[in-house]
């Protein structure tokens, strides 16, 4: 007797629950390194003779090196995900991860270690980059493939959720922290408590790992290739790429918000610290209800469309948001940030289900991670990298804003030629 999506329901809830917790925990050490990268990292590991402009391109270089890695392990996790189950590759990540963001906070800095420390920074952000890598794909699936049939926008969203609720979570620890901590001392350890708290993780990780079944579908199927990876690449490569160049625009647009926005507010226009920390926590927490929203949407009138006025919304929004940041008024900062992730929750929100309709199962996660993590590599990693160079180049942010229409272009033409093209054993 066939089951009904009724019965499905509580039990897919609930992984997709645990699923963006565990998503939510991983983006939280992924982020706090950015956040510390626009804020501490400068100073504290490179010389400081070194002029605040070129320690500053420095820290966010090692911030770019995770976005380097990350395909790295979307392919990594995702032929063992593909061979040997979505959850055993999704548990490993989180174990990496966990470990590689609390050695982070034992790093000595440049004064004590010399250029050691920031060599080791860079092999851990590596680590970090490689763990991030494969955790979406796995936390995306196993809420994809243990949903029912007509609903794998929504549940989907929930994995995506998990992005800004790590971004709420790295900024609360550091506004708690850079207010309670003298700022002698928050520079020397108090910016290290946020990276020690991921230790966390592996207890997530370990619950996943004893609470969660392997998708039915998944562990019953006989049929995946020897080398998952080299099959989806040979029968489906054009389709990863143009994958990675529809996601472009959501990572641009998503760290200049959450990361560069920060850096520029406090040492261009000398915004507090706060100000800026707190406008990037409140657009994270509307997206929050809005990346379910449009997931639910795109269950209902397909991913396509909701993407595309995602990327032409952002696209437009990208002449507002800097004016607004260097208006100076801390409600004008806000809404420009927040209305900025609003748009791209219209891209992210239904991407997960996009990208999963796009690949047969046995090389699913091999297929969608690494056309994501391609995006991020051209997108995100070397965003804050590039608008930093274009303000020193220029003297204003305008190239920043069409740099980040010129991303919204791609994705915009990227989705189009991607369509959607939903595979039937999902």
């Amino acid at each position: 007797m066939a089951t009904s999506p009724e019965p499905q329901a509580k039990p897919s809830l609930r992984i997709a629950a645990m699923a963006s917790a565990g998503a939510a925990i991983e983006w939280y050490d992924f982020f706090i390194y950015g956040t510390a990268a626009a804020l501490v990292f400068p100073k504290l590991f490179f010389p400081a003779d070194l002029p605040p402009f070129v320690a500053q391109i420095a820290a966010f270089s090692t911030f770019a090196v995770g976005f380097v890695a990350r395909p790295i392990g979307g392919m990594v996790f995702g032929h063992f995900g593909d061979l040997y189950g979505r959850k055993r590759a999704l548990v490993a990540a989180m174990f990496i991860m966990g470990l590689a963001t609390t050695l982070i906070g034992l790093l000595p800095g440049y004064a004590t270690w010399g250029v050691a420390a920031p060599l080791l920074l860079v092999v851990l952000r590596f680590v970090q980059g490689l763990a991030v890598g494969g955790q979406w794909g796995g936390a995306a699936l196993m809420a994809i493939e243990n949903a029912p049939a007509h609903r794998h926008g929504f549940y989907s969203s929930f994995v995506q959720v998990g992005v800004p609720l790590g971004v709420v979570l790295a900024n609360t620890v550091f506004l708690i922290a850079s207010t309670l901590i003298e700022p002698a001392s928050f520079a020397a350890w108090g910016w290290r408590i946020g990276f020690l708290l991921s230790v966390s993780l592996i207890f997530v990780g370990i619950a996943m790992h004893h609470m969660v079944t392997e998708p039915e579908a998944v562990a019953q199927q006989q049929e995946t290739p020897v080398s998952p990876l080299w099959t989806v690449l040979r029968e489906h490569g054009l389709t990863v790429l143009i994958a990675g160049g529809a996601f472009i625009a959501n990572n641009v647009c998503f760290y200049i918000a959450i990361t560069y926005a920060v850096a520029y507010g406090t040492a261009t226009i000398g915004i507090p610290r706060e100000t800026m920390l707190l406008a990037v926590m409140v657009g994270s927490l509307v997206m929050i209800p809005a990346l379910i929203v449009c997931g639910a949407l795109s269950d209902r009138f397909g991913r396509k469309g909701i993407f595309v006025l995602g990327a032409l919304l952002s696209g437009i929004w990208a002449f507002a948001v800097f004016p607004l940041i260097e208006s100076g008024s801390p409600l004008a900062i806000v809404l420009g940030i927040t209305i900025a992730l609003a748009f791209v929750s219209m891209m992210y929100g239904p991407q997960a289900a996009l990208f999963a309709e796009l690949f047969p199962r046995e090389v699913r996660y091999s297929g969608a991670s690494l056309g994501y993590q391609i995006g991020t590599v051209a997108g995100g990693g070397f965003a804050p990298i590039i608008a930093t160079a274009l303000l020193a180049r220029y003297g204003t942010s305008m190239p920043i804003s069409i740099y980040l229409a010129a991303t919204c272009a791609i994705s915009l033409v990227c989705v189009l030629l991607l369509g959607r093209k939903r595979n039937a054993r999902i």
